[in-house]
């Protein structure tokens, strides 16, 4: 059997209730993937696996089927709280070359912070594997025309989820990057 997968694709929720495990349910079903059983994977993107929209990748997949993905996943039952949960894609221009997928979940991150902390890992983890230059102490802006030139990064993205926690409740913030064989 052949587990490398074809297709990826982006999904997020959030969930809120007084108990930690249903607000994890809660942001499941939000982001389509309660029916699934659940595999976390690391983070490469397979050569030539293609992005494709959420609607039509749950199209490909069957309750209670067995899936792989990368997860970020924050919680917290502090009022008020603001938490984060980020993953970030680097595709290669090369298709015969894999791809990075990063994690991130913070607290006190806005959307924008921490969608772009996952979109700077990823793309920086492939940029070490492609022999890219990388200088932490270049802004993203900087590094990213450097890999642009290089024409050896061809796109990056990310999928964020925030929510700030509701009082007496459990909040949890969900954001994945699932593979479909």
């Amino acid at each position: 059997m052949d587990f490398l997968p074809k297709y990826l694709f982006l999904t997020r929720g959030v969930g809120h209730d007084r108990e930690k495990l249903k607000s994890f349910e809660y942001a499941l079903q939000n982001a389509g993937v309660a029916r699934f059983n659940l595999v976390s994977v690391s983070s490469i993107i397979p050569p030539g696996c293609k992005m494709i929209p959420r609607e039509k990748g749950l199209s490909h997949l069957h309750d209670g089927q067995i899936i792989f993905g990368v997860f970020a996943k924050c919680d917290s039952n502090e009022r008020r709280r603001l938490i984060s949960a980020s993953v970030g894609c680097a595709l290669p221009a090369n298709k015969d070359t894999y791809g990075y997928i990063s994690e991130h979940d913070a607290y006190g991150q806005t959307a924008e912070e921490a969608g772009d902390y996952a979109e700077d890992l990823a793309a920086s983890m492939l940029a070490g594997a492609l022999g890219l230059p990388f200088d932490p102490e270049k802004s993203w802006n900087e590094r990213k025309q450097t890999w642009k030139i290089s024409r050896k990064i061809v796109r990056t993205t990310n999928m964020t989820q925030t929510a700030l926690v509701k009082e007496g409740m459990w909040s949890t913030v969900l954001a994945a990057a699932i593979f479909v064989l």
